[in-house]
């Protein structure tokens, strides 16, 4: 039986990023990496099914704030797309964004409008182990990891999760 081996050279940037976003902001519940479009989907997760006109107006709001951002920082052709999507009692808001214009700034910016708009329906991961340095530490990492993507794209689709308060990063 062949011995998988890890090393801290063969964890690629975009598993690094991953994982990154997913132990700095626990309210994303998924996150999914496409290689050959260099595009990244934020997953939230929702309890209940939230009335169509919530949903339209925290979309609407999420896009026009992600646009207003860009024109502030002086970000051109920007892609964002905002859905949601129901399966039982669990609702699923997913933003897509391009990675050659996503920052740091923004996703921080996404995170808040999200915990301000649905906190008493977000799905959060809470871990109290976490320390604040160890969070400002995952934002510089996170910054450093975005601008190594926007330069080279390499790689292989990924796909990162929570589960039992463990983060994991698979390729697809």
């Amino acid at each position: 039986m062949p011995k998988l081996k890890q090393d801290a050279n063969s964890i690629s940037h975009e598993a690094n990023l991953l994982i990154s976003i997913l132990v700095r902001y626990p309210e994303i519940g998924t996150i999914n990496y496409d290689a050959d479009t260099g595009a990244i989907e934020l997953t939230f997760m929702l309890s209940g099914i939230p009335a169509a006109a919530e949903l339209d107006r925290i979309k609407a709001k999420l896009t026009a704030s992600i646009a207003a951002y860009h024109t502030l920082e002086g970000i051109a052709g920007g892609q964002a797309a905002v859905r949601c999507s129901s399966c039982d009692q669990v609702t699923m808001l997913t933003i897509h964004r391009d990675v050659a214009t996503l920052t740091r700034g923004e996703m921080a910016l996404v995170i808040a409008l999200i915990r301000e708009g649905l906190l008493d329906r977000l799905v959060v991961d809470e871990n109290d182990a976490v320390l604040e340095e160890d969070l400002l530490i995952q934002e510089e990492v996170i910054g450093d990891m975005l601008e190594s993507m926007k330069k080279e794209r390499s790689g292989s689709g990924l796909i990162g999760f929570r589960e039992d308060g463990r983060v994991l990063v698979f390729n697809k």
